[in-house]
């Protein structure tokens, strides 16, 4: 039976286990509280997984974000570590481009991503053996190909994507299903959620990522987080034993 003909919350469970069970020592899995992450943390926190519930707080989150992860740990019981730029660095980029200069240039968003993101995550991800993510191949082109489990070469860990075949309905309908608290900038317009400078509502039709960077022209917009060393996303895909 393929996922979309059974949607239930014993499916997600029975991902996280598998993914788990996939590999021995720690697992992360980072929320950015998009509504992806949302009903990932909630099957985690339901089901008991020994699995460490982070979030990289950029310092630019919008204040919804925020509150979202305050009503999260409230409802479930749990912390949810933040994982923040190291100081200097984040003072040194922005007396160099300012504190927008990520608009001037795709070098200078990029560099603004490194240091508020992808160090951030390095440091997350140290000591584990896996780790969990909300990425969707429906989010838009580049992450089409995104598989359930994969070697990720960049952090050196086995990478789980569990909702990587569901549709942004499915999604939506667990966490109604579950009463699984979302972050109200969903309902205005914004169906991926970043840092707020960078990340507007998008326009009906629009792709669900069109609303992050939408000043640059490039056609695969990533942060770095799920690239490969070459910049690319990663689409290595490993045989899927899950219903």
């Amino acid at each position: 039976m393929t996922h979309s003909q059974s949607l239930t919350r014993a499916d997600l469970f029975d991902r996280l286990s598998e993914a788990r069970a996939a590999v021995a020592g720690r697992a992360v899995f980072t929320t950015s509280f998009g509504i992806e992450d949302q009903a990932i943390a909630h099957a985690i926190f339901e089901g008991g997984f020994e699995i460490d519930v982070v979030t990289l707080d950029t310092g630019r989150l919008f204040p919804e974000t925020t509150a979202l992860w305050a009503q999260t740990e409230e409802r479930y019981g749990r912390r949810i570590r933040g994982y923040y730029p190291d100081r200097e660095p984040i003072e040194q980029l922005v007396a160099d481009q300012g504190i927008d200069g990520f608009y001037h240039s795709l070098l200078a968003r990029k560099a603004c991503c490194n240091i508020r993101k992808v160090e951030p995550l390095k440091r997350a991800l140290t000591g584990a053996a896996l780790w969990i993510t909300g990425l969707r191949a429906e989010q838009s082109d580049a992450r089409s190909a995104v598989p359930f489990l994969a070697p990720d070469a960049g952090f050196g860990v086995l990478k789980a994507n569990p909702l990587h075949d569901w549709t942004r309905d499915e999604v939506v309908a667990y966490t109604q299903a579950h009463g699984v608290p979302v972050n109200p900038l969903h309902d205005r317009g914004f169906p991926s959620i970043g840092c707020a400078p960078c990340t507007r509502a998008v326009a009906p039709g629009e792709p669900e990522r069109a609303g992050r960077w939408w000043w640059e022209q490039e056609s695969a917009k990533e942060c770095g987080l799920h690239v490969g060393p070459d910049g690319r996303l990663q689409r290595v895909v490993k045989t899927e034993t899950h219903a």
